[in-house]
């Protein structure tokens, strides 16, 4: 059985519980109270000891880190359609990988983090510049392109989906960027897509 230790708030939780719905596997949700410092107990700091969600059990795995869940549950139940083994499509998702830790995260999830959980240690003008700089890619990229890479659903889209489609909890307007908004509506039409609060 596989168990997925989480916030319902938590971008980096939904974007590991999405991938669950979409390959339409069984799991268990277990929410973790963040506010109420249940992430540094004991027994959470067992399970993943930085203290971060969301953190995966399945079996005898226990994996922390959203991008090395998506990846783990992308090769292990969702094979190459999810996640290539062709070195340079690889490459290319990972990639994407990379970008929703640095430019999304520094971007569009910290924003969110000032406006919605009052986070004063946030540079808000930074986080706006680093914004602005991500989605106007995304945008140009997205003209061209259905999906991120390889003209096809990948956990690329999966990775980088929701603080894009969450930026409006950070005070970012999307009405800028048409292309990110057909893609995160693509995104939403997907068969068992599964949505969280703000999308």
């Amino acid at each position: 059985m596989i168990t997925l230790y989480g916030h319902d708030l938590s971008g980096n939780s939904y974007k590991a519980r999405l991938l669950l719905e979409l390959l339409n596997l069984d799991y268990e949700w277990v929410q973790v109270d963040l506010l109420k410092g249940a992430h540094k107990s004991p027994e959470y700091l067992a399970l993943n000891p930085f203290g971060q969600v969301p953190t995966l059990v399945d079996g005898d795995v226990t994996l922390a880190d959203a991008q090395a869940i998506l990846v783990y549950l992308a090769r292990q139940y969702g094979g190459d359609r999810w996640l290539p083994t062709d070195a340079l499509a690889l490459a290319k998702v990972i990639r994407w990988l990379s970008t929703a830790a640095g430019e999304v995260r520094q971007g569009l999830e910290n924003a969110r983090l000032h406006h919605l959980f009052s986070t004063q240690a946030i540079n808000l003008d930074r986080a706006h510049e680093k914004a602005t700089f991500i989605l106007t890619q995304l945008d140009k990229h997205l003209l061209k392109h259905e999906w991120l890479v390889l003209e096809r659903l990948t956990i690329a889209d999966i990775a980088v989906f929701p603080y894009v489609a969450l930026a409006r909890d950070g005070k970012i307007d999307l009405t800028l960027y048409p292309n990110v908004l057909g893609w995160i509506e693509r995104i939403k039409q997907l068969p068992n897509f599964f949505p969280m609060t703000g999308i």
